[in-house]
């Protein structure tokens, strides 16, 4: 999902920076030393899960798990995945310095929209908060795969085929991003319950 650089418009690459700072900013504000580790081992996991990637056109597929860090951080998604895909392109070349807003914009935003829909349903037990955890992991993605090609078709019309190709290429993903979140927050729900203690 990262986009390369020299692809988006100045002014789409503004409104990503702009997104960007203002929810790290937030993010650190709500960030407190207790949950520095947790932040910590997200930041990483979300690093080594998106390394493996498929390149498409203008942009790439692999998994984000933007679900789990939103329900899991909330705001402090914003920093995590900023940290972590600043990282990828200073080793690895992923993205790039300009698009590095735009990128954490499309990646954290809707984590940070799922957090807000789904996080009363973290409360409950049982079904509810399985259906609420895949919820959040298909929907994180396809909110994503939109805002890429919303990104993409605002930039230039020309682009309109590859951000419809974008979206379709990540439906597979939707549903694979679902079930690792299920399964993920139903294991943490078995050994380590403090995780799943949403807060604002």
């Amino acid at each position: 999902m990262h986009i390369s650089e020299g692809v988006l418009s100045p002014s789409i690459l503004i409104a990503g920076g702009a997104i960007t700072c203002a929810g790290t900013a937030i993010g650190l504000k709500k960030l407190n030393y207790d949950k520095v580790m947790g932040v910590s081992l997200l930041t990483s996991t979300f690093f080594v899960a998106s390394l493996i990637h498929v390149p498409l056109g203008p942009g790439s597929v692999h998994l984000v798990l933007g679900g789990l860090m939103g329900i899991l951080l909330g705001w402090s998604c914003f920093p995590a995945i900023l940290v972590a895909l600043f990282l990828q392109t200073i080793f690895f070349q992923y993205g790039g310095l300009v698009v590095l807003g735009a990128n954490t914009t499309i990646m954290a935003l809707p984590a940070v929209i799922c957090f807000y829909l789904f996080r009363t349903w973290f409360k409950e037990n049982g079904r509810k908060r399985q259906v609420a955890a895949f919820s959040c992991g298909f929907l994180s993605i396809f909110l994503s795969s939109l805002l890429m090609a919303l990104a993409l078709s605002f930039t230039d019309k020309g682009f309109l085929q590859a951000s419809q190709l974008i979206i379709a290429a990540h439906l597979p993903l939707m549903f694979i991003e679902g079930i690792i979140t299920m399964f993920t927050v139903s294991f943490l729900a078995k050994v380590q319950p403090e995780f799943l203690q949403i807060k604002e």
